[in-house]
């Protein structure tokens, strides 16, 4: 990636790095939370659900949101298992019932409990001088699970191999403040973060030479996160919403990146 190439990605952030390009993501429901333990919650709960048809979605995180009031910590800390249970009963998305929504909730009430926040909860998991999150996330997910837990396929095992796509995604909401990200984490560097690897980014990261690995895991994921660090070292992830709005939106065509990048045949 030469430095022209770079300058070219920093245009695409610039352009496309903004408030006006967030809709239809789930992130804009990040934006109704002021105060942190609400916001931590609302990005796990948005970031678990992102998967499937974008209108699902958005009615899926806002079904859930509206059942917690106007305070999603308030209603946690106020909430024990069953209740959840019989709250969100009939709850779907997808694949995900209400005991895989009741569970990741529940997961959630039991590490705010145990360490005060979500925030907190990876920063144990920091605590050892780790390059990126990858160690942090594994002990964050066996804590959203732990004591036999299940949410099911909403919260990915980075033991498995799996990309954690969502999870990523969760964290660069929280770790990352600019004029999309609305951040608010403390003790989490944001160059440590890992790229979000779904299908526009695989993709993506393939055009600029990032990596050759045609499945979209964990080890791919890793490969796309060097490339961009040796663009930007502080902040790997910074690309991302920019970049995916190709393929995402309709007047964004991904197959006009290496036009836009000049990166030849």
């Amino acid at each position: 990636m030469n430095s022209i190439q770079k300058t070219k990605l920093d245009s695409i952030y610039d352009q496309c790095n903004r408030r006006c390009f967030v809709h239809p993501d789930p992130l804009e429901f990040l934006y109704s939370y002021k105060d942190i333990r609400d916001r931590e919650i609302t990005g796990l709960i948005a970031s678990s659900l992102a998967y499937g048809r974008v209108s699902q979605i958005l009615k899926s995180v806002s079904s859930v949101l509206s059942a917690m009031n106007e305070s999603p910590y308030l209603f946690l800390k106020n909430s024990d298992q069953q209740f959840l249970l019989q709250k969100f009963k009939s709850f779907r998305h997808r694949f995900a019932d209400g005991k895989n929504i009741a569970a990741l909730l529940y997961g959630a009430k039991n590490i705010i409990d145990r360490f005060g926040s979500l925030n907190k909860c990876f920063e144990e998991g920091l605590s050892h001088n780790h390059d990126n999150i990858l160690l942090p996330m594994t002990f964050f997910v066996d804590e959203l699970t732990s004591s036999g837990n299940d949410p099911g396929h909403l919260v990915a095992n980075p033991k498995k191999g799996s990309a954690c796509k969502r999870m990523n995604l969760f964290l660069r909401w929280m770790v990352r403040k600019d004029r999309v990200d609305p951040g608010g984490w403390k003790g989490i560097n944001k160059s440590q973060l890992i790229v979000p690897i779904d299908t526009h980014m695989h993709k993506i990261g393939m055009m600029l030479g990032f990596t050759s690995r045609k499945q979209a895991n964990m080890k791919t994921a890793m490969e796309i996160t060097r490339g961009f660090t040796e663009i930007s070292p502080k902040d790997p992830v910074k690309y991302d919403f920019a970049l995916t709005r190709f393929g995402i939106r309709e007047d964004m065509n991904i197959k006009n990146i290496p036009v836009i990048m000049d990166l030849g045949e």
